[in-house]
């Protein structure tokens, strides 16, 4: 079988049928019902929406619709293609100037292929100014540019804006197709890939790090121990300092040593070390507004962290659920059977969805900045 960009879609045949009708469509250089200037890639997370729109923007500028050996599709997924803009934000925000700064760029033709490809990672977290800026280049699109915004659901983005985009909606791969992704690709045994396949809930990357990290393993069988700890209310608030203290250390774990390089960078840019010489004018500045964005990432990586745990604690109660309901065979959490069965035979099964909703409620308090702890206390409690 011929190789292409698609190969990396796990169980999204139906989207990579499209956009390789796409791709084809986009030859003839003019607009249609298969090729069209705006797109959005929706699905939960784990689904693969931003790997489907590099692919597509890969197959778009190379010159064999996406062979995924040539220099175009291997420049165009790492983002080093000039053609492609790959846009990530790792604050809570992406903000409008941000926008206008990239606005500026997209009105350029393009530099070596026949069209200027824009993905967007993360067009959920704009502001409203800054969607609004977004959407006034989406009404009166370049000739040759192409937007590819990516979200978690449709209402996640300006109505304004997904009226005027083909919405493409991916679903969660099956646990078998992960297990095969993680077996196939990075060389995983196969009880290990489908232990991280069903903890992960169709998540690949999440999946591929649990799989690969001890460390994380280890993190979360502590977390799925607070659902069997929580018999009073004192222990409610010690399981709420726990996992935010967990959240926290592995997010600084990830973020510390690359503040420090990011920081020594900048320094050195502006002449720091220089014999004889302080920094640049400017340099300070600079140096804070780095300090800024990297106080908004780490946040962010926080928050990100929380919910993963919390989604971690919701498959508990899934599988109590599932128990209760004499669904035994599809318990996700099969190293914890013993103790969710028992657990299952002494809770009513309208207290375990009061409990998953609560979860659920938290997840979205959290996405709407709550305070972390204050958040987690409330949460456990309730669980408790």
């Amino acid at each position: 079988m011929t190789a292409s960009v698609f190969d990396s879609l796990v169980g999204q045949s139906h989207i990579t049928e499209i956009l390789q009708g796409a791709v084809v469509a986009s030859r003839t250089n003019a607009e249609s019902q298969e090729m069209t200037h705006a797109w959005i890639f929706t699905g939960p997370p784990g689904s693969g929406r931003s790997s489907a729109a590099s692919a597509f923007a890969a197959a778009l500028i190379c010159p064999n619709g996406g062979c995924g050996t040539c220099q175009e599709c291997r420049s165009a997924l790492t983002g080093g293609h000039p053609d492609v803009e790959i846009i990530r934000t790792e604050g809570l925000s992406i903000k409008i100037d941000e926008v206008r700064e990239l606005l500026t760029r997209t009105s350029w033709a393009p530099s070596m292929g026949g069209w200027r490809v824009v993905v967007m990672e993360d067009a959920d977290r704009m502001t409203e100014s800054a969607a609004n800026a977004l959407l006034k280049a989406i009404e009166e699109p370049g000739a040759r540019t192409v937007w590819l915004l990516c979200a978690p659901t449709l209402h996640d983005i300006l109505p304004t804006i997904r009226s005027r985009c083909r919405h493409l909606q991916l679903r969660t791969p099956s646990t078998q197709d992960v297990t095969a992704v993680l077996e196939n690709r990075d060389g995983i045994s196969p009880v290990m890939a489908d232990f991280a396949a069903r903890v992960s809930q169709g998540h690949i990357g999440r999946a591929r790090y649990i799989a690969t990290n001890e460390h994380v393993r280890s993190n979360r069988a502590q977390i799925m121990k607070l659902p069997l700890q929580l018999s009073s209310i004192a222990a409610a608030f010690q399981a709420a300092q726990t996992l935010v203290d967990l959240a926290t250390q592995e997010a600084n774990a990830s973020s510390e040593e690359r503040d420090e390089k990011e920081t020594a960078a900048l320094a050195e840019a502006y002449g720091k070390g220089a014999t004889g010489r302080g920094m640049a004018t400017g340099g300070s500045k600079a140096i804070k507004e780095l300090e800024k964005e990297q106080k908004s990432r780490a946040t962010r990586m926080v928050r990100d962290s929380l919910d993963g745990a919390l989604l971690d604690i919701a498959t508990f109660y899934r599988d109590v659920m599932m128990v209760q309901a004499g669904a035994t065979d599809s318990i996700i959490n099969i190293d914890m059977t013993d103790q969710i069965t028992a657990y299952a035979h002494k809770t009513p099964a309208h207290a375990t969805v009061k409990k998953v909703n609560a979860i659920m409620e938290a997840r979205t308090n959290l996405s709407h900045n709550a305070a972390p702890l204050l958040t987690i206390e409330a949460l456990m409690c309730r669980l408790a």
